[in-house]
């Protein structure tokens, strides 16, 4: 039997590839998935041929991620529950795509995770896997209730690694926990698991990698333009850049600025709730901006449609069902609505802040002379159409009243 398993030569990731290897008497290929999460990846190798791999993938897949994922969702405008930017929700199809992709090449019979059987990452992974090769096996040992008797902490998993001279840092475990990649940073779990812990109070302040916290940013404002074309952005500061060099850079321009952080109590697709708090620097900036350029030059009724759709759009996202035919479907609407969100739009970055600070297209659907409160040069509208449009729209709230009466007693 060949596995290929999802890898990052942590303690988790190490314990699972040689239990495994070990329980399915199987060949073990590993792989790691840059997306941007900026960790050490020399020695990776080495490590996870000691462990007991056959061999080793590290794929960078950040561009494709940037591209091909992210940059699809901002042009939808997804958001889930009203405050979360979705950065692990939308890694995770991206990685499983890899993962299948590699276990075909290697004629693998499974792949495997160490998601853990409470959360979400479960999902995503394994839809994943049943949308784009249905026949594989999915292995998921924190659902095996034998792995969970053999390790319910992290001494018998230290234990373990030393009894099999695994090659890891037998390290105190962290308060909570951490997953980086190029759109975010999520936290939670340990102290994370108390509401009314405030992460942003000042002892908390080295949790945070992505950005300074508000009180310590500039006392200066700082400006940046993002150009658009079709909803997506291919400049900054009049500096044409791939979606990756986008993200990167928004990124650090956010961070400076502590731009983009969250703090939410979020309800999970497999039915309770659970807190998070979250670094989305780069994506803020590129939502919010996004949004502006459509303000100047998206139709009315279809925005409105549009954005009817972001609630499910975001949890199909969240959910794991990116290769869904219905979320295939929404993004072909989502791609046509962008069809004219192009110009450029001014961001003013302040202690926390995004404000817009201007924004131009040569697609605008504004007209200054048609929306001015001076007399209309264009005579494009007449005041006087307004009273026959106001009677027909309260026709029925008439009907209404005479019937049953004034809805306020």
């Amino acid at each position: 039997m060949k596995i290929v398993l999802a890898y990052s030569g942590g303690l988790d990731t190490s314990v699972l590839l040689s239990w495994i290897k070990e329980k399915y008497s199987a060949e073990m290929v590993a792989f790691c998935a840059n997306i941007g999460q900026e960790e050490e990846l020399d020695g990776l190798e080495e490590k996870a041929l000691r462990t007991g791999a056959s061999k080793l993938y590290v794929d960078d897949l950040s561009e494709e991620f940037a591209r091909d994922f992210i940059f699809p969702m901002v042009q939808a405008g997804a958001i889930y529950e009203g405050q979360y930017y979705l950065g692990t929700s939308i890694a995770r199809p991206l990685i499983a795509k890899r993962m299948v992709e590699i276990a075909r090449a290697e004629r693998a019979d499974a792949v495997a995770h160490g998601a853990t059987g409470k959360g979400n990452d479960q999902v995503r992974f394994e839809l994943t896997a049943a949308s784009l090769a249905p026949d594989l096996k999915v292995i998921a040992p924190w659902r095996d209730e034998s792995f969970r008797a053999t390790f319910p902490g992290r001494k018998e998993m230290i234990d373990y690694c030393v009894d099999k001279k695994i090659p890891v840092e037998a390290s105190s475990k962290k308060p909570y926990s951490m997953d980086r990649n190029l759109l975010h940073i999520s936290y939670e779990a340990g102290i994370m698991e108390d509401p009314w812990m405030d992460a942003f109070s000042p002892e908390n302040k080295a949790m945070f990698k992505l950005s300074v916290s508000p009180e310590d940013a500039p006392d200066k404002p700082e400006y940046v333009e993002l150009d658009f074309e079709k909803g997506l952005c291919v400049a900054v500061n009049g500096q044409k850049m791939t979606p990756l060099k986008v993200m990167q850079t928004l990124n650090k321009l956010g961070g400076k600025h502590g731009v983009g952080r969250v703090d939410m109590v979020e309800n999970r697709y497999v039915g309770m709730k659970s807190r998070g708090v979250y670094e989305t620097p780069g994506g803020a900036i590129l939502m919010f901006a996004h949004r502006q350029m459509e303000s100047l030059t998206m139709d009315r009724e279809v925005m409105h449609l549009r954005d009817s759709l972001i609630p499910k759009y975001a949890e199909l996202v969240y959910n794991g069902y990116w290769y869904a035919p219905e979320r295939l479907a929404l993004q072909a609407l989502v791609t046509e609505s962008q069809r004219n969100v192009s110009g450029t739009v001014r961001v003013k970055l302040y202690k926390g802040n995004i404000m817009v600070a201007g924004r131009k297209s040569a697609l605008s659907l504004y007209n200054p002379n048609i929306a001015t409160m001076e007399a209309d040069p264009t005579q494009a509208y007449n005041q006087d159409d307004a009273t026959g449009f106001i009677h027909l729209n309260a026709l029925r709230l008439k009907v209404a009243s005479h019937v049953h009466g004034p809805l306020m007693k």
